[in-house]
């Protein structure tokens, strides 16, 4: 090579050099703007992937959630909340007397009204009665003539008695004369018990108390006619009522028939007396079951010495009832009513498990169940009506007390 040859080789010129650098910066943001939007794509497609898996993930979950049903449950309370029952009945008297007239006439004066407080043997009314009065007279004089005919009989058998002795008169005669001394001890007789029943009748004009009580009726004025006896309608002169102790007949049902013994104490309450309580004592049952209602007939007796409670009176009697049972109760909206008999639902390793048993008392919002549960089993409160045995459930909360 000549040295004209190497000073005629000339490298690319300065603007040529300038255009092919920009050429190859453009290729380059090109490149690199091509490989950010594929990086960019790439990225939201894996978040896209990621977000969708993970709601897969989520739906999953809740739809095996919502296919465990969610229920209450509550713990059986051990013992009933009350040992007794609540029956209603109506007080009564001890002794209750209509007071009628034995004689008639008319009625001469009354000396108690109603609310009286009376003793055995005092004087209620007296009743004026002529013709009693006359027809007594008229058979003590019938006496008075029987007896003197009496000893005139007296004497003349014991005369003819004498004169048999010696033969003076003949046995026939004396016999008659014996005879009409006897028919002569009849008729006294006769009049004698005829005037003590007058005597009776005219002591029925005072008409008297036949025990310690309280009038509560009077029916009688002064002049009133009054006819004796009962059988007329509306002659009652006085009601007479002994209120010291008052009576309840309670219609007991058959189940709790165990509840009324003899010599068991019994509790009233009266809406009249807000608060209080009356203690009474159960003296007597009818010892039948009547067929008609299924009850037993008991007699309550209750003191009332300050005579506050008052005869006809609606009261509430309490009995209890003997422990003897061991029982638990629940909540009443717990009960399945099925095919199958009384059911509730229990909550056993995750599932429901339908479990039989036998009510004892209702309380209303509580019933006293007496077998098929244990204290440990926790009752589902409003169990479905398609609610079965082995379908999986979920505790929503603690267990809470039966009585809630």
């Amino acid at each position: 090579m000549t040295g004209d040859s190497a000073s005629e080789f000339v490298g690319p010129s300065p603007a040529v050099v300038q255009r092919g650098g920009a050429r190859w910066r453009r290729r380059y943001l090109a490149l690199l703007g091509v490989a950010v939007a594929a990086g960019a794509l790439g990225l939201g497609i894996v978040a896209g992937i990621r977000a969708r898996s993970a709601a897969d993930t989520m739906l999953r979950k809740t739809t095996a959630e919502a296919a465990v049903s969610l229920v209450r449950v509550v713990a059986p309370k051990p013992g009933a909340p009350a040992q007794e029952i609540l029956l209603p009945g109506t007080t009564q008297a001890f002794t209750d007397a209509p007071i009628f007239a034995r004689t008639s006439g008319y009625v001469k004066g009354w000396y108690f009204d109603i609310g009286a407080h009376v003793k055995r043997g005092q004087l209620l009314a007296e009743i004026e009665s002529p013709e009693v009065d006359q027809q007594l007279q008229q058979a003590r004089a019938d006496l008075e003539t029987a007896q003197a005919n009496l000893r005139q009989a007296q004497i003349t058998a014991d005369r003819w008695l004498a004169l048999l002795q010696t033969d003076s008169v003949s046995k026939q005669e004396t016999d008659q004369a014996v005879s009409a001394l006897n028919a002569t001890k009849a008729t006294v007789d006769s009049n004698a018990a005829n005037v003590r029943r007058l005597k009776q009748l005219q002591g029925f004009e005072r008409v008297s108390a036949p025990f310690d009580g309280v009038v509560t009726v009077r029916n009688v004025d002064i002049g009133v006619l009054i006819n004796a006896g009962a059988n007329t309608p509306g002659r009652e002169l006085f009601h007479l009522a002994a209120v010291h102790t008052l009576r309840v007949f309670v219609a007991v049902p058959e189940v709790y028939s165990r509840a009324a013994r003899p010599g068991s104490s019994a509790t009233l309450t009266l809406e009249e007396f807000p608060g209080r309580s009356f203690h009474g004592t159960l003296v007597r049952n009818a010892s039948a079951i009547d067929l008609a209602s299924r009850t037993l007939l008991v007699e309550v007796d209750v003191d009332n010495p300050g005579g506050e409670l008052l005869p006809g009176a609606y009261a509430f009697v309490h009995l209890k009832l003997p422990d003897e049972i061991a029982s638990v109760t629940l909540p009443a909206n717990t009960l399945l009513f099925r095919a199958e008999g009384l059911q509730v639902a229990v909550v056993r390793d995750g599932q429901a498990q339908l479990v039989p048993v036998t009510i004892g008392r209702d309380y209303g919002e509580t019933v006293e169940i007496l077998s098929g549960l244990r204290p440990t089993d926790q009752v589902i409160v409003a169990p479905s009506d398609s609610l079965t045995s082995g379908t999986p459930v979920r505790i929503a909360s603690a267990p809470a007390g039966a009585g809630r």
